[in-house]
């Protein structure tokens, strides 16, 4: 069944009216909101999606919101009309979004740059540091997602780094083989925060610790971890961190952020890049916008996703971070309690402060065959990973990645065990 236009505008105007009317839904942190936490069963009703079909991968891509649809349409509206009453995605809403990603992960706004994507922020701080000419190393693990490996894997096979993989034990990572890894020679530290794999979570502080102890750098891709669980930068001693928009911050594909601590700015993670959106032009001269930024290499930027991200972190920041995650940890943990018993072992550790839950499955086709059954389409994330057991041999193994948000419930996780079972 698809949403009419009138129907969608129905919703829009419904959900603005209702989060309109949740008193106890006033303006956040990252640390949650002051008071009562915000009625979940409203938040389902202002994600349209929720009512129609079952969506459990919102670590693959997360629903739009009434509010992101509305923003939406006034957007589209200035673009098909013209100025009359209308604005686009201005400088001052454009500073109002690093401000509130910066909130998001206690950095300053300065700190923040625009950037096309995950990968393109990574991209921005290996070529800022010149790892293709300095030689030493650069220590992963085997959780980080693959876009990451394939770059340094990458770099390793041109000669230009020597690459360490530190492997998983039991779907985690023991942060001695962390501190095995790196020695004087390392130049960076690169990890997924929060694994895409099965929603593990590093111990960053102490892989931090024993990087800078080493005089090396601390990468962090956070794009499963910004928008559902509390990330703080400077405890957890992150120098730099990027993340897609499209996911917990419940935007769209086409923008990302880039944080760079403060001090490593032009120094340390050089500019490689030149656009005008990093100046500006006075009396015939290009002035330096301050900064991040620098790192800002284009001259124009995809408003469409912008005006999404605008309003996903404003209505994350009237949920709180900590609230989400309050509400999401129930659910997680019962999947975590019942799938094992429906013959679905976990890989996730069972106290992973995330959303995101992993499970084996012995036969993929029946499994698909069964939610195809109930829901009649696909409703969770299909995995293949790889794993290596004690005597270092390697194999691939399947499975299903669940990623729970705001606007799931009960009756979704009742819905969802009761067509495995």
């Amino acid at each position: 069944m698809n949403f009419s236009r009138r129907e969608l505008m129905k919703s829009v105007g419904a959900g603005a009216l209702a989060l309109g009317a949740g008193q106890n839904m006033t303006a956040t942190s990252n640390v949650g909101v002051m008071g009562a936490p915000p009625d979940f069963s409203v938040v389902r009703s202002e994600f349209p999606r929720a009512a129609k079909h079952l969506w459990l991968a919102a670590a693959e891509t997360h629903p739009f919101s009434v509010h992101t649809l509305r923003a939406l349409e006034e957007y589209s509206q200035y673009r098909a009309l013209g100025a009359l009453g209308r604005d686009g995605f201005t400088p001052a809403k454009q500073a109002e979004t690093k401000q509130m990603f910066g909130a998001l992960i206690n950095a300053n706004a300065e700190e923040i740059a625009f950037v096309l994507s995950t990968t393109d922020g990574e991209n921005l701080v290996v070529s800022g540091l010149g790892l293709a000419g300095l030689g030493g190393n650069v220590v992963i693990d085997d959780l980080h997602f693959a876009a990451s490996r394939y770059l340094y894997t990458a770099l390793a096979e041109a000669g230009h780094i020597d690459l360490r993989v530190v492997q998983h034990r039991d779907w985690q990572i023991d942060v001695a083989d962390m501190e095995r890894a790196i020695d004087a020679n390392t130049r960076l530290v690169s990890m997924a925060l929060v694994s895409n794999i099965n929603g593990y979570m590093h111990n960053v502080r102490a892989i931090s610790d024993i990087a800078h102890a080493h005089g090396a750098y601390v990468y962090a891709d956070i794009i499963q971890a910004a928008g559902n669980t509390p990330v703080d930068v400077q405890a957890m001693g992150i120098d730099c961190c990027a993340c897609s928009t499209y996911k917990w911050l419940m935007g769209d594909f086409g923008l990302g952020f880039l944080y760079v601590k403060r001090d490593l700015q032009g120094n340390v993670i050089k500019q490689t890049r030149y656009g005008l959106r990093q100046v500006t032009q006075k009396d015939g001269h290009f002035v330096p916008r301050p900064g991040a930024a620098i790192y800002e290499g284009t001259t124009t930027m995809p408003y469409l996703p912008a005006v999404c991200a605008h309003q996903g972190l404003k209505y994350l920041a009237r949920l709180g971070v900590r609230n989400i995650r309050t509400h999401t940890k129930r659910l997680v943990d019962r999947l975590q309690r019942a799938m094992p018993g429906l013959g679905y072992p976990s890989i996730t550790p069972p106290d992973t402060p995330t959303p995101i839950v992993s499970f084996l499955t012995a036969e993929p086709d029946v499994t698909r065959a069964k939610l195809d059954r109930a829901f009649g389409q696909r409703v969770v994330s299909p995995g293949q990973w790889q794993m290596t057991d004690s005597s270092g041999t390697t194999q691939s193994v399947r499975g299903i990645r669940i990623g729970v948000s705001v606007y799931n419930n009960d009756s979704d996780i009742d819905a969802f065990l009761n067509a495995l079972d």
